[in-house]
């Protein structure tokens, strides 16, 4: 459903679903877990493609996700929805400007998996609610609570920690993080639900995409062909890859609280960790687990944080329906 708040001088568009119960519920929520555990076993997929440059990766995951969603939006019916997004120019630009930052996060994750920095690849996932809380403040003039102020000074030290244990900023990280809270940030007053937000934005990209591919073809300095059959099919995969989860995330998002996705959002970070540290061996310092620990507690306060004013919320909704039936005796 599509509704319209009012912002300044213009109106801005808000999509939302009720929240609902019962079977669709339990289905919401295994649609939502399988999605954050796709999500969490991508570092084994794009391992397997570790050979081929990221930028490659990325340029395949771009046209052959186009491709995807296209056929799940062609299946669904929903091109009107799609070809509607064009007659508003404001929101193709939006979607323009999420589009970049999308694609560069993808490279940048690409590019950390691959070259062994899965650890901090997952720190940086960790730590992106704490950033959208920061870009609430900065962007959005909003005010941090005292529960968020002491989640974001926890989450401080723990970068600080492992700066001064490494000698260096955790710049993928906090890249990662970055780029992925200014997509969510840029994705919020996009008039455009998730699957048609990213059928625009990887329909925006695939020329670009699919130029340089052909570029690569023609000097024949290209992974995708005849004579790699194996690349040649994770790649065009990728496509698949990209859009699976999302579409199990955006029926969980239907169906369940705010609160809970919350929650459900850090078993994809939580896997890759694991990975990273049991499958991949990569080094975990005393410095990273102090700065592990820190975002731990700092996501522990912020989740503490936010079901509490939910539940306060709820309860003064509660308090203003139970006014409003006194004040008409009752009749609906």
């Amino acid at each position: 459903m599509r509704r319209w708040r009012g912002k300044g001088n213009r109106n801005v568009a808000v999509y939302d679903a009720p929240v609902r119960t019962g079977v669709s519920t339990r289905a919401g929520t295994g649609a939502a877990v399988a999605a954050f555990f796709l999500w969490g076993l991508f570092p084994l997929y794009w391992k397997a493609l570790a050979a081929v440059p990221a930028l490659e990766v990325v340029a395949h995951r771009t046209a052959w996700g186009f491709v995807a969603v296209a056929a799940w939006v062609t299946l669904r019916g929903r091109w009107a929805d799609a070809l509607s997004v064009a007659s508003r120019p404001g929101t193709v630009a939006r979607l323009a400007g999420s589009a970049v930052l999308i694609a560069l996060n993808w490279l940048l994750y690409v590019w950390a998996v691959v070259h062994d920095h899965v650890v901090e690849a997952s720190l940086g996932y960790f730590i992106n609610p704490l950033v959208n809380v920061l870009l609430g403040v900065l962007v959005l003039g909003e005010r941090l609570s005292r529960a968020q102020q002491v989640a974001v000074a926890l989450a401080a030290a723990g970068v600080a920690v492992l700066t001064v244990g490494h000698g260096r900023l955790p710049w993928i990280a906090l890249a990662l993080a970055v780029s992925f809270g200014l997509y969510g940030l840029a994705r919020k007053t996009v008039g455009a639900d998730a699957v048609v937000g990213l059928l625009w934005e990887t329909g925006l990209l695939a020329p670009l995409a699919a130029g340089w591919l052909v570029s690569l073809a023609a000097r024949e300095s290209g992974a995708f062909g005849a004579a790699h059959p194996g690349a040649s099919a994770l790649l065009a995969l990728g496509g698949v890859v990209t859009a699976v989860p999302l579409v199990l995330f955006a029926r969980g998002a239907r169906s369940l609280p705010l609160s809970t996705l919350g929650l459900l959002q850090y078993l994809s970070p939580s896997i890759q960790f694991l990975l990273a540290i049991l499958v991949f061996h990569e080094p975990f310092t005393i410095a990273h687990a102090a700065t592990f620990a820190s975002i731990w507690a700092a996501l522990g306060v912020l989740t503490w944080d936010l079901r509490r004013r939910l539940r306060h919320e709820r309860a003064a909704a509660q308090s203003r329906a139970g006014e409003a039936e006194r004040g008409t005796g009752g009749q609906p």
